[in-house]
Formats: C-alpha cells, sequence, structure tokens
C-alpha cells in the first residue's frame, strides 16, 4: 500500500466503493422487478384474451408451465389467476399500469386484494415506493387505514410551511393514531400514556411515520425565567424540522393550539438551528371536534397538526363523510410524486 494512503483515505475509498456496488445491485433488482411484472402483464393479458376457451385452460396451462419450468415458481393455478385480475384491474388506467411496475409482485397483490379502488391503490402504491415499504408494513398500514387517515388530516400547513415543504408535512401528520401496541386501560392520564408511548418508542415511531427520530420526553425550555416542558420532542429528518408533541386524553380545546404556538416560538428561537426548517406541532387528543379544530387553527401563524388517537384499529365511520371528493383525492395522491 502507497505510504501517503493513510486508512481514512482507504476507509473513505471503501465506502464509496461499497455504495456504488450497493447502488448497482438495487438498479439490478428494479430492472428484475420491472420484467417480472411485464411478463405476469402479459401471461394476464394473454389468458384474458383466451377465456372464451373456459376456466380449464388457466389449471391446464399451471400444469404445463410449471413441468417445463420446475425451479421456476410462480406459475402456479392461483398465481396464474391472480395475473389475470391484475391485468384486468389496472388495463384500463393510463396512471396506474406503469406505477405497478416500480413494486415487487407480493406488494402489488395484497395492494390490488385488499384496497377497493384505483385511488386508494394508487395511495399505497406510491408511499410503498417512496418509503420502501415491507410486505408487513404494508400490510400493517392497509388494516389501520392510513389512506383514510391521510386524506382527512387536520393542519394549517398550507398556510405555514413553504410550498416545497407541504406535501411531506401532510405526509407527517395524520389524522388519528392508533397505538393498539399500548397496555392501557381506557381510562388513562396523560402520565401514563406518556410513560408507555416512551417506554414503546419503536412502536410509536413507526405508527408516527417514516423520518422520526426521538428528542426527548418532558423537553425541557426556560423563559423568563419560568420553566416549559412539551410532552415528547421528535427530530422529522426530511423536513429537517423539530416536531413538538402535545398528549390530551380529553377532547380538543381551542386554547391548545395557542399553547403550541408558544412552544413551537420558543423551539426556533431558542433550539432551533440556523439551517434547520421551523418547527411544527402536533396535539394528539382523545376527541376532537373538526369544525372546532378547523377554527382553531384558521389564523394560526405556527404549522400544527391536530389528530386524535385510539388504542384500537378501527376507523369510525362517522369519519367517512369528511372524506373529500374524488377530485381533491386525485390532486392529493398526484402531489405525492
Amino acid at each position: 500500500m502507497n505510504k501517503n494512503l493513510t486508512k481514512d483515505d482507504y476507509r473513505h475509498f471503501l465506502i464509496e466503493i461499497k455504495q456504488r456496488i450497493r447502488e448497482a445491485q438495487y438498479s439490478a433488482l428494479k430492472a428484475v422487478n420491472k420484467e417480472l411484472i411485464g411478463l405476469y402483464w402479459d401471461i394476464g393479458k394473454k389468458i384474458v384474451e383466451k377465456q372464451d376457451w373456459g376456466k380449464s385452460i388457466v389449471e391446464t396451462l399451471a400444469k404445463d408451465l410449471q413441468a417445463e419450468y420446475p425451479s421456476v415458481g410462480g406459475f402456479s393455478s392461483a398465481n396464474l389467476w391472480r395475473m389475470r385480475n391484475f391485468y384486468l384491474n389496472y388495463k384500463a388506467s393510463e396512471k396506474l399500469a406503469p406505477l405497478v411496475r416500480e413494486i415487487s409482485w407480493v406488494k402489488n397483490i395484497i395492494i390490488m386484494e385488499k384496497c377497493k379502488d384505483d385511488l386508494e391503490r394508487e395511495f399505497y402504491i406510491k408511499m410503498t415506493r417512496k418509503f420502501g415499504w415491507t410486505k408487513d408494513v404494508l400490510i400493517h398500514q392497509i388494516e389501520n387505514k392510513s389512506y383514510e387517515k391521510y386524506l382527512l388530516n387536520q393542519t394549517n400547513f398550507d398556510q405555514t410551511v413553504p410550498v416545497k415543504y407541504q406535501n411531506q408535512a401532510k405526509l407527517a401528520v395524520k389524522d388519528e393514531y392508533t397505538f393498539d401496541f399500548l397496555e392501557l386501560g381506557e381510562e388513562h392520564s396523560e402520565k401514563e400514556m406518556e410513560n408507555a408511548l416512551v417506554s414503546r418508542i419503536k412502536n410509536f415511531l413507526s405508527e408516527m411515520g417514516n423520518y422520526f427520530c426521538f428528542v426527548g420526553s418532558q423537553y425541557r425550555m426556560e423563559v423568563d425565567d419560568e420553566e416549559y416542558f412539551i410532552d415528547l420532542l421528535l427530530y422529522h429528518r426530511k423536513l429537517r424540522s423539530l416536531v413538538a408533541i402535545e398528549l390530551k386524553v380529553g377532547k380538543f380545546k381551542p386554547e391548545y393550539a395557542g399553547k403550541m404556538q408558544f412552544y413551537l416560538s420558543a423551539l426556533d428561537s431558542r433550539i432551533k438551528l440556523d439551517e434547520e426548517n421551523a418547527s411544527i406541532g402536533i396535539i394528539i387528543c382523545k376527541e376532537k371536534r373538526r369544525t372546532t379544530v378547523e377554527y382553531a387553527l384558521r389564523d394560526a401563524k405556527k404549522p400544527i397538526g391536530v389528530a386524535t388517537y385510539k388504542i384500537t384499529q378501527l376507523l369510525p365511520k362517522e369519519l367517512m363523510k369528511y372524506l373529500p371528493s374524488k377530485e381533491d383525492i386525485e390532486k392529493r395522491l398526484n402531489d405525492l410524486g
């Protein structure tokens, strides 16, 4: 080894080479996946074209393909039927037909079979691609109604967050959080809830969403010789923002927004680094009235979202009437990229 080459020089060189190898491997996997989805699409299309031959053609084709390619999986009769349904579901959609090639076959099947319409499917395909969700995470997100919670969320981000960060900020706040991993009864105090969330911090951050990091609980700030404590302080890596969380075991009250504005002003003035973006607040309550939240946030100058929490995974039926129109949903999904 060259005498002028230090160990640090070589370590950085090795890191660069390993990163390039990983990039090449990922690109190769993406290319293979696109080819596989393309193959399954074509097989599904050909089965549809020959469907007048009767259902038995699928069973016969499965046996012949498995005999011809014994070392290749994916040619069971059940999977061939999925290919047919896959083609039928997406053939008329100019938007989704290319998108489905961006995620794996297994995740496509989960989304196709568990989601009821193309808008919901578009959301989960884009989110899976954007955040690299595993199969288990995807199933959890669908069962946890993340699509509806994204559409229902109440924030003032359109007025308080720079345009280039608005979509990411909206993704960071759900309308309702599911804390079913907590061992809490229906009656519990804010302190008990906070302690339980901190003790299950990995589950809590997973439920909050991607890119959140834990900073501290009962985060202390001093203003005019008075102490103030934020229930939970997180950091969002993508937004590059501190995120203050206030927990309330009762109904949302308008004064909570004022208190959160005070916390955010103090964080921005005393804690935030110069290169970071403005802090964001999330008030998580047991209950909220949507019109009350709307009025409380309308003239707020700091970015705040108001959410509820449940210990169970069920989305109340009465919330469904607040879902936006199809046109509004399409616009929000287009913003996801």
